[in-house]
């Protein structure tokens, strides 16, 4: 009997393990660790030394209306070591006694709160072992309370605070910063969502827009935002909280398609006197269906990097800041972008979202940003996700609900349609289950179906994770090049309704199908499509700037074009019939893969295998 248990016991290891494996392999397999996440902060101890000295100057920021400012830094320590570093801590007074323990069991650490970042002592001094001396400068954002910088010894693992230096701060720390632009649930509304460090007990939000050069109006905003009991875990509900502040949301309704319009964020204090953003400007969506160039961005899994060179974070999200600035040059050509997934890769270390908000401030401004969910905002244990991992770090979807808005009709659902011109665009929650019978794939079907194709001609399907077609390298040890699950109830919608193109995230690399329809392409051409389609194209763009992943040593014979590197797509109509496809490197804007499509209405209606009810003659 013992032997026979032992041997169970031995089954139902080996079982967990290969559960483990298929649970978490992808994540382990394709994404870095969480820069912040390597500091054991917890363990954080005093080790004040009476001749170390660290400063940190100006002491006032954004003296002239600035967001981002260079701050100096200078240190000095007697015994230097390679693995001394500086943390960004804000606010800048930090104690354990601001956040109490996860468990009742748990001691108060003496630090409790992770930096926003953090960069090695010896980063631009080389000398910094042999003299103790060294000078460093960080890029800063306003993130609505003051900043210190901390001298750590013992490395990440064992840190020592031996000097911290005096505190800095923005001249405006609560200013409105960072608006989101995102579509409205009707084609003549934009909504902007910003952060700003205004209660509404002490300030009403609101937004001045108007068509450029006319009068302007107000518009007046919502507020939000989440306290630590709203994360699912840690490290969001420990180390890695930090107060969001406030994220308000305006809707700015009955626009003309196709006009430019101006707006300023703004804030009505309780004395009577405004504050006011700088001004920013976006071009309204056009009617939809009307035959107008337009031009979309499509991407996933882009994170964000540091300006200021830290290591730690550059090989975190190695090409995030080459496809944001790619998109920045090419703003002028660029009408709607859609990021589909993993957006900051804060994974519970709330600080990063302004990071990130900061980054894209440029295009976030201007033009419609449209979120996906992905399994780094969304995925914790018992919190209603399809997948059990821990993959947000206990943001468990709360974080990317609030800072960006969406048109869907319930958030924490975060499947939506959206149009823009001759587009239709069904994007899904793969977080969320999507097969048959589900509430999801009842709103995927309503989405195919309800879309004018006289009107919207190019419908295109949505999802961060692969529900169609991948040969990245653990799927292809799986067997199936999808997502378990993933295709088998779905490709009979996008037969059925014609669809397009579908666009996946989670896969760092990019890839293009043949047009296909269970497993089989239904198409012999590879860059230029006219008539009639029979199946869709599915399209891999997860390159936005996470680490790379692999592909599989097998290439299927669907799979026509595939790239290890990072980049993003670009769709641009240019009427109804003729629709360009680019894929764009990130390194360099450069075309890498490119086909076209010429078509019209009637293609679109055409009967092809699987596409129209049994009891018609095309049957």
């Amino acid at each position: 009997m013992a032997g026979g248990c032992t041997f169970n016991l031995l089954i139902l290891a080996v079982t967990m393990l290969v559960c483990f494996y298929s649970l978490f392999s992808p994540v382990l397999g394709h994404i870095g660790e969480q820069p912040l996440s390597k500091i054991a902060i917890h363990k954080a101890a005093p080790a004040f030394h009476d001749s170390a000295s660290i400063s940190a100057s100006p002491l006032l920021l954004g003296l002239k209306g600035e967001d981002t400012e260079w701050v100096s830094v200078e240190l000095e320590y007697p015994n230097p070591s390679d693995d001394d570093w500086v943390g960004v801590f804000s606010p800048a007074k930090f104690n354990g006694s601001s956040c109490p323990p996860e468990n009742k069991m748990d001691e108060i650490p003496y630090i409790c709160s992770a930096p926003i970042k953090y960069k090695y002592a010896n980063y631009s001094s080389p000398d910094y072992t042999k003299t103790g001396k060294a000078s460093l400068k960080f890029r800063l954002i306003n993130q609505r309370a003051d900043i210190s910088f901390a001298l750590f010894a013992g490395g990440l693992l064992n840190p020592k605070l031996v000097a911290l230096s005096n505190s800095i701060i923005f001249a405006n720390p609560k200013a409105p910063l960072y608006p989101r632009l995102a579509q409205g649930k009707a084609w003549d509304e934009m909504t902007v969502t910003w952060t700003s460090g205004y209660d509404i007990k002490e300030a009403v939000p609101f937004v001045l827009w108007g068509l450029k050069g006319q009068v302007q109006k107000q518009s007046p905003a919502g507020t939000l935002t989440f306290k630590r009991n709203s994360m699912c875990g840690s490290p969001a509900r420990t180390v890695g909280w930090r107060d969001p502040g406030f994220i308000h949301t305006s809707f700015l309704k009955d626009l003309w398609p196709n006009f430019a319009y101006t707006y300023q964020l703004g804030h009505l204090l309780s004395n009577g006197t405004s504050v006011l953003s700088k001004r920013y400007s976006f071009k309204s969506s056009p009617y939809p269906g009307q035959d107008s160039l337009q031009r979309v961005i499509i991407f996933g899994d882009m994170g964000k990097a540091e300006r200021d060179g830290l290591n730690e974070y550059n090989n975190y999200q190695p090409g995030s800041l080459n496809t944001t600035d790619r998109l920045i040059e090419d703003l002028s050509n660029i009408d709607i972008v859609l990021h589909i997934g993993d957006i900051s890769y804060a994974n519970g270390y709330i600080s990063q979202w302004d990071q990130f908000t900061a980054q894209v401030e440029p295009i976030a401004s201007r033009i419609p940003y449209m979120l996906g969910s992905g399994n780094h905002e969304r995925d914790w244990p018992d919190s209603g996700s399809f997948y059990e991992n821990m993959d947000s770090g206990g943001e468990c979807g709360v974080i990317a609900e609030t800072m960006f808005y969406v048109p869907a009709e319930n958030r924490a659902k975060y499947w939506y349609s959206t149009d823009y011109g001759m587009f239709r665009f069904c994007i899904a929650d793969s977080e969320h289950d999507w097969r048959e019978g589900t509430e999801q794939y009842r709103f995927i079907e309503n989405c195919f179906a309800s879309a004018n194709r006289h009107k919207q001609p190019w419908l295109i399907f949505i999802s961060h994770r692969v529900l169609g077609y991948s040969s990245n390298e653990w799927y292809g040890l799986e067997g199936s090049f999808d997502e378990p699950m993933g295709r088998e109830s779905l490709q009979k919608l996008w037969q059925k309704y014609r669809v397009d193109m579908a666009f996946y995230g989670h896969v760092h690399n990019y890839e293009r199908t043949c047009p296909i329809y269970q497993n089989m392409c239904v198409n012999t051409e590879k860059s230029h499509y006219s008539g009639t389609m029979n199946g869709t194209i599915h399209v891999v763009v997860g390159g936005g700037g996470s680490n790379l992943s692999k592909f599989s040593t097998l290439a299927p014979n669907w799979s026509l074009y595939r790239d290890y590197d990072y980049g993003f797509v670009k769709l641009t109509a240019f009427n109804q019939s003729s629709l360009l496809f680019e894929y764009k490197k990130s390194r360099d804007g450069k075309v890498y893969d490119s086909f076209t499509i010429s078509r019209d209405y009637r293609d679109v209606l055409n009967c092809v295998h699987d596409s129209c009810p049994t009891t018609t003659a095309a049957s």
